[in-house]
């Protein structure tokens, strides 16, 4: 309200939707939230709808002809005060203009770290947001999200362009959670532990109600069905399945007519069921990013969950499988000759009768030559070709290197991922070190430390402080996110995440300090 930008992390279910929702009452002109998902979307309406707020309305490709009319006619009118609207609709120049004469009061930009390529869950379109911001005017802008660490919050300031921001930042930590790991050689074994588990905690009153993760569609269809056989009300959730399907199984697990879901990725953002007493992980996610949220959506109301993970290192080779997507060369090239062909700043929507590729692969393209610095885009959404000297070929190259940037961050996370699967020490400490986090003593509340496994370590060596700048003689600029007795987890701009051994570090003189330390913004819990 003093007129600042502010980047919130706050946790799951911490109240972040009231942060947009109460200013929007006080501040003219309509309050527009950038909404990653349709369902997601229709989450955010109904929980408006249950209150005395004023009426909010969602613009997707989902709506017909009519609804999508009587939306807009809602938001100009000013019977509507919140605009849900996902990045792939303010890509359009037309939707963008239609708001620049509404005079928005409030951009919000829900899960955040998707604008990010730091972050885990990195979506194209979130790059245009910043662009967006400033030909609207730069109304006041609320970033939210539930994880994002240093870097990615400092990317989240960068890309969306805040000024003068505030910074709210909750600790990660959620001490209801019990964290536990059980670790497989065999697949078969593996999942009759996951079926029996699971029955068991569905049988139990106090714990009947949880979410299981799985890596494929085949995976949850199976699964469900086992648990079916054994007495569980369970249904599937994928994207395979139609939307109203899905909406069916989400209505239902939120009205209790269902206890397990059994699910991809695909379903959690933004799941608001206080009661969820049980997350049970089939297989390893791809990043403690992704397996963070999902464990997430536990515990709520702040009693009890159990948070177990059935770990078989060879699932890991399917993460790696599954994140090995490479640039599209032949639309990078194809991009660059279209934009070379051109004098003056274009359209994007011009390059789809110019370039013989789907919508997702141009704008993938578009945004790999920006970030190498390539193609730039002028302040009314045109793209140009910044580097008219630069051959096409090299411009390709840059962006290709871009993409293979991200893909060595994309499989260190595997690796962090395989680390907090493995340690043997306290493994709260080790998922809260991945945020930037530091814990100073085992939690006592996992199964390492009531393993007897994770002891507390002697005091952290202070010369790396944590979210310090530092750079490797081989690996270049990193921040430290964790720092022990005997070692770093740094993360490095072009690398990724590195876990460097202190002693080895200090013999082959391995780290330099970068800059004085940056301190952490001060953790603010949630009122």
């Amino acid at each position: 309200m003093s007129g600042h930008d502010v980047l919130v992390v706050l946790p799951t279910g911490a109240g972040k939707s009231a942060i947009y929702q109460v200013p929007a009452l006080l501040l003219d002109g309509p309050t527009l939230v950038v909404s990653p998902l349709i369902a997601l979307q229709q989450d955010q309406l109904e929980g408006i709808a249950d209150t005395r707020a004023p009426k909010a309305v969602a613009v997707n490709s989902a709506q017909r002809g009519g609804e999508h009319t009587r939306a807009w006619k809602a938001i100009r009118q000013g019977e509507a005060k919140y605009a849900f609207l996902s990045p792939e609709q303010l890509a359009k120049d037309e939707v963008v203009d239609a708001l620049a004469d509404l005079g928005v009061s409030l951009f919000v930009v829900d899960e955040a770290h998707c604008v990010s390529a730091w972050g885990h869950d990195f979506r194209p379109d979130y790059l245009r947001l910043g662009l967006v911001i400033e030909r609207l005017g730069h109304p006041r802008v609320v970033a939210l999200t539930a994880t994002a660490a240093l870097p990615v919050r400092r990317d989240i300031v960068a890309r969306l362009g805040l000024r003068e921001h505030s910074e709210v930042i909750a600790g990660f930590d959620r001490p209801n959670l019990h964290l536990a790991v059980e670790r497989f050689t065999e697949d078969p074994d593996k999942r009759h532990s996951v079926v029996t588990r699971i029955c068991a905690l569905s049988a139990d009153s106090a714990t009947r109600r949880g979410l299981v993760y799985v890596a494929s569609r085949k995976d949850a269809e199976s699964y469900a069905a086992e648990l079916a056989r054994c007495g569980v009300r369970v249904a599937a959730y994928h994207a395979g399945m139609k939307a109203v399907d899905r909406e069916h199984v989400h209505e239902q697990f939120l009205a209790d007519e269902l206890d397990v879901v059994v699910a991809t990725s695909a379903f959690g953002m933004g799941i608001d069921k206080p009661d969820v007493r049980f997350v049970v992980h089939a297989s390893v996610p791809e990043s403690l990013d992704s397996y963070y949220q999902q464990i997430g959506r536990a515990g709520r109301d702040g009693r009890p969950a159990e948070i177990t993970l059935f770990y078989r290192p060879e699932d890991l080779s399917l993460q790696t499988f599954l994140t090995a997507g490479k640039a599209p060369e032949d639309t990078l090239g194809d991009v660059v000759h279209a934009l070379q062909k051109h004098d003056q700043p274009i359209r994007p929507a011009r390059l789809k009768g110019q370039v013989n590729a789907s919508a997702a692969k141009r704008t993938t393209a578009v945004n790999l030559l920006e970030q190498a610095g390539a193609v730039g885009t002028t302040s009314d959404g045109r793209l140009q070709y910044l580097a008219p000297d630069l051959p096409a070929r090299q411009a390709v190259e840059r962006a290709i290197d871009v993409a293979e940037t991200h893909q060595r961050l994309t499989r260190s996370r595997i690796e962090m991922m395989r680390g907090y699967a493995e340690t043997t020490r306290c493994r709260r400490q080790y998922l809260l070190g991945y945020f930037g986090e530091q814990l100073a003593h085992p939690c006592g509340h996992c199964d390492t430390c009531e393993a007897g496994t994770a002891e507390e370590q002697p005091g952290r060596d202070d010369e790396f402080p944590q979210n310090s700048s530092v750079r490797h003689v081989e690996w270049g600029h990193g921040v430290v996110m964790s720092s022990e007795q005997d070692r770093l987890t740094v993360l490095f701009d072009d690398v990724g995440y590195k876990t460097l051994s202190l002693p080895a570090v200090h013999e082959h003189n391995l780290l330099a300090s970068d800059q004085a330390p940056e301190p952490a913004p001060d953790a603010q819990e949630p009122e």
